[in-house]
């Protein structure tokens, strides 16, 4: 089979480096939509849409209503073929990004991923995770084609709240656990295609370098401060992480993380990160890992707020009967299990979270 390495055209990091994006963006169109949420607007995007105005680009400002699904994309095509844009700039987080992504393939038009956080690796990847208008996971849509440029401003980023940036650490932690069960089973990855050597690499190094910096850069967010420390870990979470699920594939963690949205309540207030820091774990012990591999993950994640129990889910007393939902929303056909070395049912998910959760109880005391 046929092996794929894909990453977007031009990646840019570096401080305020949104005040100095205007050689990049016009490169790519005259004639943009600006897509933000209204909390990102109030930030930074209203700055930003008046900085692009000063420089000549035309620019229509649309408000991102929330939900990566195809009602919203279908939405904001219209406004985009209205207007005559050729470019669509998204700013702010995941969903805002993969939406942005979609409306950018409908349109045939160049698209620009503004990250506003670290908190997720979609920004680099030709694919967006589509959801219901409920906010449950529906499918993967994928493109042709990475983005045209990914640019993050690293003191944006040190001034969102640190919780976003463990979240993004968590995605970012599950990129080589699962790029290692997809080498072990020759599988695919997301470009439908076998790893690269340079794919499962990055995979690795993005490991690495979230248990060397990750507590470093946590600590330097919670004080709004931009470190050596951080721009390791935004590159982690961001451009390693995107190239390194993408060319590396995703398996249980994410197939998992998508299971959860099966259910109802409280554990949607959970970001994608969070879910993910779980479902990592229970890939763990769906591969029986050993005692000291899978306390590895547990302290480290504990270390940086992240859920490591159903209570930390607000998931606590979760029947059988709900953890079954997950299992069997996370074994669909539609979803990553299939690309784990071996079989997994929804049986074995179900076990496998209540052994996470029995797991870290005990680890600390809370028994």
């Amino acid at each position: 089979m046929t092996s794929i390495f894909g990453s977007p055209a031009t990646y840019v990091q570096g401080i305020n480096a949104f005040k100095d994006s205007y050689q990049y963006i016009e490169r790519l169109g005259h004639k943009a939509i600006l897509l933000a949420d209204t909390v990102v607007l109030k930030i930074v995007g209203n700055d930003y849409l008046d900085y692009l105005q000063k420089n000549g680009l035309d620019v229509k400002k649309v408000q991102f209503h929330g939900e990566a699904s195809d009602s919203e994309i279908k939405r904001v095509d219209e406004i985009g073929k209205d207007f005559g844009a050729d470019l669509i700039i998204a700013l702010g987080g995941g969903k805002t990004l993969d939406s942005a992504k979609a409306i950018a393939d409908d349109l045939k038009i160049n698209v620009a991923i503004l990250p506003t956080l670290a908190s997720t690796d979609a920004p680099c990847s030709r694919l967006s995770v589509i959801y219901t208008d409920d906010g449950a996971f529906e499918k993967y849509r994928f493109y042709d084609k990475n983005p045209d440029l990914v640019l993050i401003d690293t003191a944006v980023v040190a001034g969102a709240p640190s919780r976003l940036l463990a979240s993004g650490i968590a995605d970012a932690l599950a990129t080589n656990v699962e790029a290692q069960a997809v080498a072990q089973g020759h599988n695919q990855t997301m470009l439908g295609a076998q790893q690269t050597l340079v794919g499962n690499t990055i995979a690795t190094k993005c490991e690495e370098t979230l248990f060397k910096y990750g507590q470093e850069a946590y600590a330097s967010v919670k004080a709004h401060a931009v470190t050596k420390a951080l721009d390791k870990v935004v590159e982690a979470n961001t451009l390693m992480s995107g190239l390194g699920f993408e060319s590396g594939g995703l398996a249980a963690a994410h197939a998992i993380h998508d299971g959860l949205t099966a259910l109802h309540g409280p554990v949607h207030d959970m970001t994608h990160g969070e879910k993910v820091a779980f479902g990592t774990l229970t890939q763990l012990y769906l591969e029986g890992a050993d005692q000291e591999r899978f306390e590895k993950y547990l302290s480290f994640d504990l270390k940086l707020g992240l859920p490591t129990t159903f209570k930390d889910l607000h998931l606590e007393g979760v029947s059988d009967e709900d953890l079954l939902k997950v299992g069997e929303q996370a074994t669909s056909p539609e979803d990553t299990m299939k690309q784990m070395p071996f079989d997994v049912t929804a049986y074995d998910v179900a076990q496998a979270m209540k052994g996470v959760d029995a797991y870290s109880r005990a680890y600390q005391g809370l028994d």
